[in-house]
């Protein structure tokens, strides 16, 4: 025992170093670990021999499908959402740019296809036209919100929209696992620190008595591997509040259910499923043929209606095959100025849709299983090659402290 104490002493800062140095590498192995999982965001490297790509950006696909899965099955309905929406209310708040772009349509499609009778009318005819033209416009659009509400999964797609927009974005698919496990993370990398410095003590006792070459490796695999393993069961386990010695343990990701919830809405109403993005899933989604198709049919019927009585007079003056590539013409250019139209309608969407407090009422509901299906995807997918990477470092750095001690 004298001859341990001697030994400790002679070489004292040596021996502290080693819980410490056993601590960094449990941090360290986190950092990498995490890095690992969301960058780089494209593969890096030669293909397909060596390199790497963060594991949620390259499972992009699958990491999306999570999230829409639970977003669409747990927390909200397109059909619901939209349901918030007054197809009159929307007509009111688009109808000035409507009106405006009414206004161009007709000009140009008259220009195009009749420019000669077009000119040869007298103004208030012309005003005429242009004035009932202006004045149904915001009503298609009112009938063709009516008619979407009523089946919304015909001309709506919600899983194709936040699935492409996060397979597009990559970054932003980050950002959903980032924000939403953000407290997580962090305590990830602390506790890799701590487990180590833990383990450090017992390794450093172990050198004192045996001092064999092979110890500080395989040690260092060992923090490295076991840290991860550790930290994160930490996150997930257990699933639901347990006392053990008046302690209460309940994984720390799932403790934050009402925290998380606020974060994920916030980010999910601000950047996925915002009016804009809506519209523009509406009317260029997979889908929007219907929509188009839809829309012509109440051009073509306001066109007929505003016709009326001299319908055989127009047709005499413009010719059957004009008359409809007309009508066909109006509802293009109509699809065309849609999607700025309906910008004017999105800070009332966005109130009427109340994604967000929906989000947070909802995600508070969950029960622990359906709530850690948010996070436990993105560390579950090859969860082995983090924890294999951790031991690998550990076991490298340990070979360094061997020269270092020696």
């Amino acid at each position: 025992m004298d001859a341990l104490i001697a030994d400790f002493k002679a070489d004292m800062w040596l021996y502290i170093s080693i819980p410490f140095i056993s601590g960094i590498i449990g941090y360290v192995t986190k950092v990498v670990a995490i890095k690992m999982m969301f960058y780089p965001i494209e593969f890096w490297g030669i293909k397909p021999f060596f390199g790497w790509q963060g594991i949620v950006p390259r499972k992009s696909e699958k990491m999306a499908t999570i999230a829409v899965d639970l977003m669409t099955e747990r927390l909200i309905k397109p059909e619901e959402i939209f349901a918030r929406l007054d197809p009159k209310r929307i007509a009111r708040e688009i109808e000035a740019p409507m009106m405006e772009a009414s206004e161009d349509i007709v000009r140009e499609v008259m220009h195009q296809y009749q420019p000669g009778l077009w000119e040869g009318m007298p103004l208030f005819m012309r005003a005429a036209i242009i004035k009932r033209v202006k004045g149904e416009a915001p009503k298609i659009v009112q009938t063709i919100m009516g008619e979407v509400q009523h089946d919304v999964s015909r001309y709506f797609d919600i899983r194709h929209m936040v699935i492409s927009n996060l397979q597009k974005d990559k970054a932003l698919l980050n950002e959903v696992f980032q924000s939403v496990g953000k407290e997580e993370l962090k305590f990830f990398c602390k506790a890799g620190f701590v487990f180590g410095f833990i383990i450090g003590i017992v390794q450093m006792v172990c050198w004192l008595i045996f001092r064999q070459p092979w110890m500080l490796p395989a040690f260092g695999g060992f923090v490295g591997f076991f840290s991860d393993w550790l930290a994160l069961q930490m996150l997930f386990r257990p699933m639901h509040p347990k006392k053990i010695f008046g302690f209460t343990l309940h994984g720390l990701f799932l403790k934050r259910q009402h925290e998380v919830a606020g974060d994920y809405a916030a980010l999910i109403s601000k950047q996925m499923l915002t009016p804009g993005a809506m519209m523009e899933e509406l009317f260029a989604g997979p889908r929007s043929d219907r929509v188009i198709t839809l829309l012509q049919k109440h051009v073509r019927r306001v066109i007929d209606e505003q016709a009326g009585l001299a319908r055989p007079l127009v047709l005499y003056a413009v010719g059957t095959e004009k008359y409809i590539a007309m009508k066909a013409t109006v509802a293009e250019r109509i699809l065309e100025r849609l999607p700025e139209t309906m910008k004017h309608m999105e800070a009332y969407a966005e109130d009427a849709m109340d994604v967000r407090n929906t989000l947070i009422t909802r995600m508070r509901q969950l029960t622990p299983e359906e709530f850690e299906g948010m996070l436990r995807p993105a560390f579950k997918e090859e969860e082995w090659i983090l924890i294999l990477v951790g031991a690998v470092l550990g076991f490298m750095v340990g070979e360094m402290q061997i020269t270092f001690m020696l």
